[in-house]
């Protein structure tokens, strides 16, 4: 061995030493931009726990006073962001990007200042939801015009898209991209899976969508903070689905797991895709989790974690997620208890359960069910 190989030798083993220190040390600097709304919190707190240390990045407008003794920066990231200019971290995570011009700013600011960006995007993010066990290197969806940025239904997936692209671009092997479904649990305030339990406890007769067979898929955020801790730990890089696996939960066993941690009566009338279509029920969100299993969004619940899980993804019970996210909504304001942002009214589901009798008179498959 010569001096010069020797050499080369020294340099490479120092080199992964520094990269040892950087990831594998009990302290890491890390960047959230965001930490007050639905995920950031949970980020923080399981970050936090692990002896990190941690700085957030908001406007101070949302829950300002949630975390008083953690450095938060105020700033905008439609341009106004001085706060972070001179300053060095060994992660961001991005937990409130959707606008791809928002993400490169931040971005390029720090793509010489942090180690890794980890962007949390959306399985939204895919070109088509239709085939089963889509996986990460399925295409992703299109704008018909890039430059759009006003975020609704028909541009969040494509936007995500674009933010995705914007931080691979820029830190290439250093980026990671995680792709969740429905995230849900405590503090989910969109209400999406909430409905569900909340709905169940009330008890009495209840309209259930398609099968009690029928898949759903979601992420507890405790999980996905967790599987994201992994990612800053272990300078873990890539795109990953960020899910529970396929058929591992259906609708029947949500409602019966719900059923039993709120040791309610109900009774469950199931209404098959049919009548949720001519009902409209789909495109009026008032069904909110389930997904037809045919047609075009046929794999929506069957999406592949499996490069997650490979990487230390793991999965808590359903009926943890159950019990708390019933605990965490009855500690909420009166008026967001008893008025849901997703989900059927009980006046709309009165009807509907009228409907439904009508048409499926003297069938005994639809009659209910505890």
């Amino acid at each position: 061995m010569n001096r010069r190989h020797l050499i080369k030798l020294t340099a490479a083993a120092l080199s992964m030493q520094a990269t040892h220190n950087a990831f594998g040390a009990k302290t890491l600097r890390v960047l959230i931009l965001g930490g007050t709304g639905f995920i950031g919190p949970h980020f923080v707190e399981v970050l936090n726990a692990r002896g990190h240390t941690l700085t957030l990045f908001n406007r101070g407008k949302r829950n300002a006073s949630l975390f008083p003794n953690i450095e938060t920066l105020i700033g905008d990231r439609n341009g106004g962001l001085d706060a972070l200019r001179g300053r060095d971290w060994d992660v961001v995570i991005d937990n409130s990007g959707y606008v791809p011009r928002h993400v490169r700013l931040s971005a390029e600011l720090l793509k010489d200042r942090v180690q890794r960006y980890i962007f949390v995007s959306s399985i939204s993010a895919y070109a088509s939801l239709a085939k089963p066990g889509i996986s990460e290197d399925d295409p992703t969806a299109t704008l018909p015009d890039p430059a759009v940025e006003q975020v609704t239904g028909e541009s969040y997936g494509g936007l995500k898209a674009l933010c995705e692209q914007t931080v691979e671009q820029t830190f290439g092997e250093r980026a990671t991209i995680l792709r969740p479904t429905y995230i849900v649990g405590p503090g989910d305030h969109t209400d999406r899976f909430t409905y569900w339990p909340v709905r169940t406890a009330r008890g009495g007769e209840m309209l259930a969508p398609g099968t009690p067979q029928d898949p759903i898929q979601f992420i507890d955020v405790r999980d996905l903070a967790e599987f994201t801790r992994t990612c800053v730990e272990t300078n873990v890089g890539g795109r990953f689905n960020v899910c529970n696996k396929p058929r591992s939960v259906s609708m029947g066993k949500l409602l019966e797991v719900s059923q039993r941690i709120a040791k309610s009566d109900t009774q469950l009338r199931w209404a098959d895709a049919a009548f949720l279509e001519s009902n409209k029920l789909l495109e009026s969100g008032e069904i909110p989790i389930w997904a037809p299993t045919e047609g075009e969004y046929a794999g929506a619940a069957l999406v592949s974690p499996a490069r997650a899980v490979q990487k230390g993804l793991r999965f808590r019970e359903l009926s943890n997620t159950v019990a708390d996210t019933l605990a965490w909504h009855r500690t909420r304001p009166t008026e967001q208890q008893a008025k849901l942002k997703a989900g059927l009214t009980p006046e709309r589901e009165s009807e509907l359960l009228a409907k439904l009798k009508a048409e499926t008179k003297g069938s005994a498959e639809n009659e209910p069910k505890a």
